[in-house]
């Protein structure tokens, strides 16, 4: 039977449950049914409590009840402390007392072999049919904190001190990592309103908790630790739809080296996908990256002042010229801009400083600001609000005993609070040291207080990204993906199992608007010579073959041929070495083109990714791809900013810009091809499983693609290798 998608509504039950009963709860202290009754007691949790075990009367303070069936109430949420043979029976139990949601703890399901995968199979099959939402298993639970739910056995997500404020959510695919996320950033300061460790996505989803967080009124940053996204088309939807509501996504996804990639695969069983096409989906639909667990807390900080940065122009306060340099040189790295005040600006905050303190940028106060003059912090301040080619500004010391009621306190957060600018102030990481006392009443007036240890100029500057990518969006400067068909159609030349050699794969291309050499297939030598006189001297001659796809390598292509007698001799020479190199290649002739004059050459490429399916690839040509692998990824279907962001995005965008003298390039005509390759293979995703424009050149005014080879899924949903 078929099931229509859950929606997020169907949550509720395992978030904002009104009743939890807990099976497998026990009165033995060092056990986690134990552990759990516990848990939700000290939580405060808001609704009613039934231990499940027929063994016991009461737990403390509980009555126990013999099974589920006893409980007379509706039961919302079941919390599974059982082992992973008794799963299956306690959720057929769940099942006929109609219990909405469960979290079931147990290990020993996909993560364990071919009978956990059955096992697994087996749980999946009983929810889907029964509709209850599942949350694991292989998890360490789910927590809201603003309820008292704690679902978990976890210490590490007990008794740690939390803040009013409470509105990061918290999605894991690593149990174990996500507590230290969690108690990291409870020390931190930073409380999250939930906590759920997704464990096997049995039934729920990694990307269903962002969707149910994204229509949560609570929740006002969404983040995550993420080994491999298992719907990367509804992670996508959700992304853009949490952009245009300025709700931020802010995801650790690890597996960036080889070793990262392989653990991730057997942690998860899931596959992780290769990092660059992570990097470039994150990009493209504005999830912002975290780099690690400190990204998640500086960020969400930095965000849940309510303020966004107009831009990445920054203005570091400092009483430490070495701390300024290092701090400036920080901004620098992560892209941030450290530009030199203009010398108005500078002039007026001299007339209220000392006359050896610096007012370049980094503005240095000297020690006098951090020693006896504490309102010193307050000249630059006054100025810099002001200044139109400010957008942040840094401090990175400030009073440690300036109280709420102190007057300069309140001049400096009225002044704060008052302007546009974004204000940091990220102080040297001392034990006992760095946060001032003040610090409370900074964050409640907008102005995070961040030690650097928390690495917070790093988090500001995707801060900046993300800002820029929410501002297109609300403007709607972000385009829709463009609707572009082709000329013919194609599938009948796409048949699974069709080999297509270079001058087909040109001929499809052709028939999207994309640019080619002009050419023609010559079976003799007479046809080759007339064919070179009609295009025009010079020209390329090289085999066409389906069965050859690197000519190269067999000798069978000839560049730049000016007459005739070249033309007769190059001919003779590609059907020889062709023969030589494979006897068995089906030959459908030599292709003569046209020999296109130099540019600069650039590849584009598609690639079937087992994560995301069709990932379109953009770089320079040459070995700028094969030894630099200077490269771009996007997720097809592109919109116009996606083919920009390809091309910006490259080290070696200067060249396309015109370095060292040489012009301009033809930017739109590069986006005009990437745009078309788009539709190409979102309009025949079932058949073409890669493609390769290798070399495109690309001019002043106007582009072509000099070579081109695809691949062709075949009868078996494998692929197989055609065209080049």
């Amino acid at each position: 039977m078929t099931h229509e998608p859950a929606s997020h509504l169907t949550l509720e039950p395992l978030f904002n449950p009104t009743s939890v009963a807990i099976l497998g709860a026990s009165e033995n202290k060092g056990k986690i049914g134990y552990m759990q009754v516990k848990a939700l007691l000290d939580g405060k949790f808001k609704g009613d409590i039934y231990p499940i075990n027929p063994k016991s009367e009461m737990i403390e303070g509980l009555r126990c009840y013999s099974s589920l069936s006893e409980v007379s109430k509706q039961i919302d949420l079941a919390i599974f402390c059982v082992s992973a043979n008794r799963v299956k029976s306690s959720l057929e139990e769940c099942v006929r007392n109609k219990v909405k949601a469960a979290i079931i703890f147990a290990s020993g399901f996909s993560e364990a072999g071919e009978e956990g995968i059955k096992e697994q199979q087996s749980i999946c099959k009983i929810a889907k049919e029964s509709g209850i939402r599942l949350i694991g298993p292989n998890c360490v639970g789910l927590v809201n904190t603003t309820n008292g739910l704690i679902g978990t056995f976890s210490a590490g997500l007990t008794n740690i001190p939390l803040n009013d404020q409470k509105s990061v959510g918290f999605v894991t695919q690593s149990g174990a990592f996500g507590v230290l996320t969690y108690i990291a950033a409870a020390q931190s300061g930073l409380s999250f309103n939930y906590f759920v460790s997704v464990g096997n996505e049995v039934e729920t989803e990694f990307s269903d908790v962002i969707e149910y967080m994204i229509h949560d009124p609570k929740t006002s940053v969404i983040s995550g630790y993420l080994e491999g996204e298992k719907n990367p088309g509804k992670l996508r939807q959700l992304a853009e739809q949490a952009l245009t509501i300025n709700k931020p996504i802010i995801i650790l996804k690890t597996g960036r080296s080889s070793a990262g990639i392989r653990a991730a695969a057997s942690h998860t069983g899931s596959l992780a996908g290769s990092d660059k096409i992570y990097d470039g989906f994150f990009k493209q639909t504005g999830i912002v990256r975290a780099d690690d667990y400190e990204d998640i807390i500086s960020f969400s900080k930095l965000f849940l002042t309510k303020k966004l940065p107009a831009g990445g122009n920054t203005v570091i306060v400092t009483s430490s010229g070495g701390r300024g340099i290092n701090e400036a040189d920080r901004c620098e790295a992560y892209g941030l801009k450290i530009n030199p005040l203009k010398i108005n600006v500078q002039e007026e905050i001299k007339r209220n400083i000392p006359p050896f303190a610096s007012t370049s940028n980094p503005i240095d106060l000297t020690a006098a600001a951090a020693v006896s003059n504490p309102e010193l912090y307050l000249e630059p301040l006054r100025v810099l609000v002001n200044d139109p080619d400010t957008d942040i500004i840094i401090f990175t010391e400030f009073p440690m005993r300036w109280k709420a009621d102190d007057p300069l306190l309140k001049e400096f957060m009225d002044l704060c609070r008052n302007s546009s600018k974004f204000i940091l102030i990220t102080t040297f990481p001392l034990e006992g040291m760095s946060i001032p006392v003040s610090a409370s009443e900074l964050e409640k007036n907008g102005i995070p207080v961040i030690p650097g240890n928390l690495n917070p100029i790093r988090a500001l500057a995707k801060l900046v990204e993300y800002s820029d990518k929410y501002r297109k969006a609300k403007q709607g400067t972000i385009q829709k993906v463009p609707e572009i068909k082709g000329e013919i159609e194609l599938a009948d030349l796409l048949l699974p199992g069709t080999k297509l050699s270079e001058s087909q794969a040109s001929d499809i291309l052709n028939s999207y608007g994309i640019p080619t050499t002009t050419r023609a297939i010559s079976t003799t030598e007479k046809e080759a010579i007339r064919y070179a006189n009609e295009i025009g001297y010079p020209v390329v001659l090289k085999v066409d073959s389906p069965d050859i796809l690197h000519k190269s390598e067999a000798d069978a292509i000839r560049l730049n041929i000016k007459n005739e007698l070249e033309v007769r001799n190059a001919f003779k020479e590609i059907i020889r070495n062709a023969n030589n190199y494979n006897p068995n290649a089906e030959i459908n002739g030599v292709s003569v083109q046209e020999m296109l004059p130099e540019g600069v050459e650039v590849i584009v490429g598609v690639t079937n990714d087992p994560v995301f399916g069709h990932v379109i690839m953009f770089g320079l040509g040459g070995i700028f791809v094969e030894i630099f692998q200077d490269i771009s990824f996007r997720v097809a279907p592109l919109t116009k900013n996606d083919a920009f962001e390809m091309i910006e995005e490259i080290k070696s965008y200067k060249i396309l810009k015109g370095a060292r003298g040489k012009p301009l390039v033809d930017v739109d005509a590069i986006v005009d091809v990437l745009l078309k390759v788009s539709a190409l293979v979102s309009d025949y995703g079932d058949y073409i499983d890669e493609l390769d424009i290798n070399p495109l050149i690309v001019y002043e005014k106007g582009i072509k693609a000099a070579d081109a080879m695809l691949v062709v899924r075949d009868s078996v949903n494998q692929t197989t290798l055609v065209g080049g």
